[in-house]
């Protein structure tokens, strides 16, 4: 038995000694097909927050700004109509995501895990350790993703993301913004955790959770887009509100009864402590 131990302990040592990799710990395969549940946020998500629905978002001045001029009609515009939705939307969209592994012929290693959704682009996340592109670099829809293990939980930071949304109601996100996501694999269930952190619009970071379901029976189709004349227009119009002109924010305060003031969103609107200042805007006592 003894000697049992000393030839295993020899062989061990040449290995280490020739650079021969000890097999790596297994890692929380996330590959498949997931179908988001809806449980959070349902009239975000579908069909969509109301215009002027603000609350719960860490938004400042600037974007507050931006969003009062935003008219949906927009996205009838030749230029909106198959744009895919940017990577820190597209997980709280209502399209179900496929995930699939690139593996390493020779090392056997995970170098790169990609997602895909029905109405976005394929984003990549590398894990071979490549370096980032200059921050001139082309910026685009899914930016650009690296990935690494954080125990079971895999962190993806991504950078150069083209200016977008952070909701469908006109709150901006610029091209400076960097999101971080955490995929927590839980047996057949997968929460994908997404931080927005943008210097422009932001004054806090923007945290959202989404929750699926592993989906055995899913495909998720081809997604073609034809860009067609949805209404006509004089060459040139843009739709679009002046400053204190948008009759449209005041749907939410209507639709919810709530004070006007407390739609309009920032880091303060985030907390369960925002209740007692709803209580004092609305005239009631603790």
């Amino acid at each position: 038995m003894v000697k049992g131990y000393c030839r295993l302990g020899s062989v061990l040592a040449v290995a280490a000694l020739l650079g021969i990799a000890a097999p790596a710990r297994a890692q929380m395969d996330l590959a498949g097909d997931w179908q988001a549940l809806m449980h959070e946020d349902q009239l975000e998500r579908i069909p969509g927050p109301e215009l002027g629905e603000f609350f719960g978002v860490p938004i400042n001045e600037a974007a507050r700004a931006r969003a009062e001029l935003w008219d949906a009609a927009i996205q009838t515009l030749p230029e909106w109509q198959c744009r895919p939705h940017g990577a820190d939307y597209i997980t709280r969209g209502p399209s179900p995501p496929r995930i699939w592994k690139e593996v390493d012929p020779s090392s056997r290693q995970i170098t790169a895990f990609h997602a895909e959704w029905l109405r976005s682009i394929e984003r990549p996340f590398y894990m071979d350790g490549r370096d980032r592109p200059s921050q001139n670099a082309a910026h685009t829809w899914g930016g650009f993703a690296t990935a690494h293990w954080v125990g079971d939980v895999l962190k993806v930071s991504t950078t150069h993301l083209k200016e977008d949304y952070v909701r469908r109601n006109g709150l901006p996100r610029s091209d400076k913004a960097t999101l971080t996501e955490f995929l927590i694999r839980n047996g057949d269930y997968l929460t994908w955790v997404t931080i927005t952190h943008d210097p422009v619009y932001l004054d806090a970071p923007f945290i959202r959770t989404t929750d699926h379901f592993l989906n055995r029976a899913q495909q998720v189709p081809p997604y073609p887009c034809e860009v067609v004349a949805e209404i006509d227009r004089p060459r040139g119009v843009v739709p679009h509100h002046f400053p204190g002109e948008n009759p449209q924010l005041q749907e939410a305060a209507a639709r919810w009864g709530v004070p006007f003031e407390a739609t309009q969103g920032g880091p303060a609107t985030m907390y369960p402590e925002y209740q007692e200042t709803l209580r004092r805007l609305m005239g009631g006592s603790n």
